[in-house]
């Protein structure tokens, strides 16, 4: 359904009582506004819907007035409203005398940014693959108040409930829910219902399975997808993986870290360039069957890794999984096969179309659209500069990386131990996200603006591990 016409025909035919239109704002979340399906006119596609934008992150309230426009290319049946509904994305606007797209909208930034690969000639095509991981919880209880604060978090197959009266005795151990099967896996079941909900609205998942988190840690893969339509289907992911928890009575988060001393929420990506169809990472001769063109891909990754955090890592929480000691990566390398390097090379691929690379630091706390577009701007610039990884130190580096000595661990680049760190990284290295106006000065401006406010909002509170340390000094 690509024409008012045709959905509005569509809405008739099928009974469609309400259109829900969904804009994402400047930190990732969507947010939604309803309208009777009577009143989808056509002046709603032409003229847009009015906004407030600095309930979004994008403006000051003196100067606050947007425009949302629908992009019909995005319609799909929302399966969570009583009322028969439809969703539509919407892209933002100037308002005003003349209306034009914002620049600082996370869509078109990912849209400019697909548009300044196909004009560098170096390909056409955007390839991207997920994996989203998250924790099914059944309770959740946060609070900050001047006298008190802390959270609590409980799950029916948590190993700390092995000594309910209740208990059947089936509990993923500690670190050890990878692949587990039932009993002892007892979100299977969902998990089925959120791919088939998933695959009805037109996002493709490889397969999904219980995660290393043992408390109710899963992970979804999906196919692969370009740019845009990745990022899309990110938040699609996250809304369709929430809401059919809270059917079930339960809820999900998808923190970098949400348990002490258990495994972390990643969402890496694997990534390859295609050129008139061919994929231009693969090189039968090359080092583990790369391309001269890849590793210079990665080798821009590597190179702008830190500035990169502050979108691929956005959040305060993001660092608390940036540890060494599990699979999340804390090294600025890349090697074949290997969990703790920051750029994996899948070794299991044997299809030459699908040679590719993956980036493991990423987590699903920021803007999609922002991060992965920030990404692949990373690695066009080591393609456009023939950024060598090897000679920039980047490696290939095999074994285990924390188990180095310490001598040679200092001699590895390290991701930043901070956003603050991260964001500081930003303000000095961001060049090549300017490059053909993919991200303007003002986005960069204003999201190291909105998080240094993040990182003073949490420094300036005492953490609940400080009253053990220090109450009776």
């Amino acid at each position: 359904m690509q024409s008012w016409e045709e959905i509005k025909s569509y809405v008739e035919r099928e009974e469609v009582e309400f259109i829900d239109f969904k804009v994402v704002d400047l930190f990732g979340r969507w947010r939604h506004l309803t309208i009777p399906a009577s009143q989808f006119q056509r002046d709603v596609v032409e003229e847009g819907i009015g906004f407030d934008g600095s309930n979004y992150g994008y403006r000051s309230v003196s100067r606050s007035d947007m425009l949302f426009k629908p992009d019909l290319a995005t319609v799909r049946p929302d399966h969570f409203y009583e009322k028969k509904t439809l969703s539509i994305i919407g892209n933002i606007y100037e308002a005003g005398s003349e209306v034009e797209r914002y620049s600082g909208d996370p869509r078109a930034v990912a849209e400019r940014t697909e548009q300044v690969m196909a004009d560098s000639g170096a390909a056409d095509g955007i390839h991207l693959l997920l994996e989203l991981e998250f924790y099914l919880f059944d309770r959740v209880f946060f609070e900050d108040e001047l006298h008190r604060g802390g959270f609590s978090i409980d799950a029916q197959n948590a190993f700390w409930n092995s000594g309910n009266h209740n208990s059947n005795g089936f509990f993923p151990r500690k670190k050890d829910g990878y692949h587990t099967l039932p009993p002892h896996d007892i979100l299977a079941d969902m998990r089925n219902e959120i791919v088939s909900l998933l695959e009805s609205n037109g996002v493709e998942v490889k397969y999904h399975h219980h995660e290393v988190g043992g408390p109710g840690q899963v992970e979804l893969e999906t196919s692969f997808g370009g740019l845009l339509q990745m990022c899309d289907n990110t938040l699609l992911a996250k809304y369709v993986i929430r809401n059919t928890a809270a059917r079930h009575g339960k809820t999900v988060t998808f923190m970098p870290k949400c348990l002490h001393g258990e495994a972390g929420n990643g969402m890496h990506i694997h990534q390859f360039l295609t050129r008139g169809g061919k994929n231009i990472f693969h090189d039968e001769n090359g080092y583990e069957k790369l391309s001269e063109t890849c590793l210079h891909y990665l080798g821009g990754i590597l190179y702008h890794a830190n500035s990169l955090c502050a979108f691929t890592n956005a959040s305060t929480n993001s660092y608390r999984r940036l540890v060494p000691g599990f699979e999340a990566p804390v090294s600025r390398v890349f090697a074949a096969a290997n969990r703790s390097a920051a750029v994996r090379i899948p070794t299991y691929v044997r299809n030459a179309d699908y040679r590719r690379i993956e980036y493991r630091p990423i987590d699903a706390a920021g803007n999609p659209y922002l991060a992965y577009s920030a990404m692949v701007l990373a690695g066009l610039d080591g393609i456009i500069n023939r950024i060598d990884p090897v000679e920039e130190g980047f490696g290939p580096f095999e074994g285990d990386l924390y188990q180095l000595a310490a001598e040679e661990q200092q001699s590895i680049l390290r991701l930043p131990r901070s956003l603050e760190e991260a964001l500081e990284a930003l303000e000095n290295d961001h060049g090549y996200l300017l490059r053909g106006k993919a991200f303007s000065p003002q986005l960069i401006e204003n999201w190291i603006a909105q998080k240094k406010r993040e990182v003073q909002l949490v420094n300036e509170r005492p953490h609940p591990y400080e009253f053990m340390l220090y109450y009776d000094l």
